[in-house]
């Protein structure tokens, strides 16, 4: 019975999630079909799938798509390396956090488009400054994240494994680790989506293509309907990284539905 409401409940988000989509799509054919608001400031739907069939056709919708994603992969996943095991450390050490978080609290607060001209200087145009805005953008939020979920793992668990003769490393890998691994996962579905909203600034200078060099450049010309395109399409590759990182959370950490379900 319990399973049976559990389904109708989550068919229903489904459809509000559709509902949702399905009004802003509304919203934005009565503005432009019905001449409320100009072509120039807003394309109709029309204009905007034609423009991304146009792109299709000559390859560049696949190349942009697929520069973009790599450059935000890239960052990310330096950040993910380094922020995990400092966001461990900081969270099970005072000495560590005492000593990294100020100036990780200090650094997090410089906005990542100040840093462009710095990162130019120090690493030039080539695809090492794409990747290092990224992953500035992401990196110092997601070591605190990490600390916070880990710092939420249950003392007693830590004390009992400690009690039955557990290392430091067993501790780690065998009670910390799988404890916070659906937080961890949370995490990193965040952050992936900061990452996207970073690739525009990571493009916007000496970029030949990716989705944010072709919104900048359609920005020049006043080209909506491929400043839209580019959106939808970053929108979409969201969407689809958000509901890849639900499916592993439940692959790599199964054991997260059962505690929900006590709950």
């Amino acid at each position: 019975m319990r399973e049976k409401k559990k389904s109708k409940f989550f068919v229903g988000e489904k459809v509000l999630s559709l509902i949702c989509f399905l009004l802003i799509i509304g919203f934005w054919c009565i503005g432009s079909y019905g001449g409320f608001v100009s072509d120039i400031f807003l394309p109709s739907p029309t204009a905007v799938v034609e423009k991304l069939i146009s792109m299709a056709k000559d390859g560049s919708l696949l190349t942009n798509c697929w520069e973009s994603t790599y450059r935000v992969l890239v960052g990310w996943i330096w950040s993910v390396i380094i922020a995990l095991p400092m966001g461990m450390l900081m969270a099970n050490s005072r000495k560590v956090s005492a000593f990294v978080q100020p100036i990780i609290e200090f650094v997090r607060y410089l906005p990542v488009v100040a840093l462009v001209p710095l990162t130019l200087l120090y690493l030039g145009i080539g695809e090492n400054q794409k990747y290092t805005i990224i992953f500035l953008g992401t990196f110092f939020q997601l070591v605190l994240m990490v600390c916070d979920t880990v710092s939420s793992v249950d003392k007693n668990m830590i004390n009992a494994a400690r009690t039955l003769g557990a290392g430091r490393w067993q501790v780690y890998k065998e009670v910390i680790f799988p404890a916070a691994l659906p937080g961890l996962m949370d995490d990193f579905r965040l952050t992936i989506g900061w990452a996207w909203t970073y690739l525009v600034v990571a493009e916007m200078v000496a970029a030949e293509n990716g989705l944010g060099y072709m919104i900048l450049k359609s920005q020049r010309y006043l080209a909506t309907d491929t400043i839209f395109a580019g959106l939808i399409l970053i929108g979409l590759i969201g969407l689809v990284t958000d509901w890849i990182f639900r499916l592993l959370t439940k692959v790599v950490a199964p054991w997260q539905d059962r505690l929900t379900d006590k709950k």
